[in-house]
């Protein structure tokens, strides 16, 4: 069985993907998470793996951005909505999707290091896959303000080095 990989522009793909999200996170479950009220960033690109069933099974969100990382400025990449069909689960389609994603940012030769946000019950999945808890302080954007982040906790990935602690300024939404 072969698996199918693509890497697709992040909002000619939303349609695509868009059945995928409503079905791993329904609005009315997502109303009552922490990160519920957050407004996120939309995908620079999206590593997407076809389900041998059908539809998309598995999504990873690629973004780019130049952030503030004590007073400095540098280009890193973000992964986030990191999402698989329930029926696809188990099968390393995450873990297939985040390698592509991190290769993908990898060719962006500017980014130094990559940077995502999860839950507590995804610590260990991320872990065992060479991500590090970040221990500084993280700030974005939200309507309105600039805020602390707080509703996820940030984990970093080498790509050149990574930090492991200090500020972060997001300069946007988070993602």
């Amino acid at each position: 069985m072969s698996i199918e990989i693509e890497v697709l522009n992040g909002d000619a793909s939303w349609k695509t993907v868009e059945a995928l999200f409503q079905a791993v996170w329904p609005r009315e479950a997502v109303a009552k998470l922490p990160w519920g009220h957050i407004e996120w960033a939309h995908a620079d690109l999206r590593v997407l793996i076809d389900a041998p069933e059908g539809g998309v099974g598995c999504h990873v969100g690629i973004y780019f951005r130049t952030i503030i990382w004590n007073g400095h400025q540098i280009h890193i990449g973000g992964i986030g909505g990191v999402a698989t069909r329930e029926d696809c689960r188990r099968r390393g389609y995450a873990s297939i999707a985040l390698n592509a994603a991190a290769e993908t940012v990898r060719a962006n030769e500017a980014a130094r290091f990559m940077l995502l946000f999860c839950e507590p019950h995804n610590f260990a999945f991320y872990q065992a896959r060479g991500w590090r808890p970040f221990a500084g302080e993280v700030y974005c954007e939200q309507p309105g303000e600039r805020i602390r982040f707080e509703a996820m906790a940030p984990f970093v990935f080498d790509i050149k080095r990574a930090p492991d602690m200090g500020t972060i300024d997001l300069c946007g939404l988070p993602w």
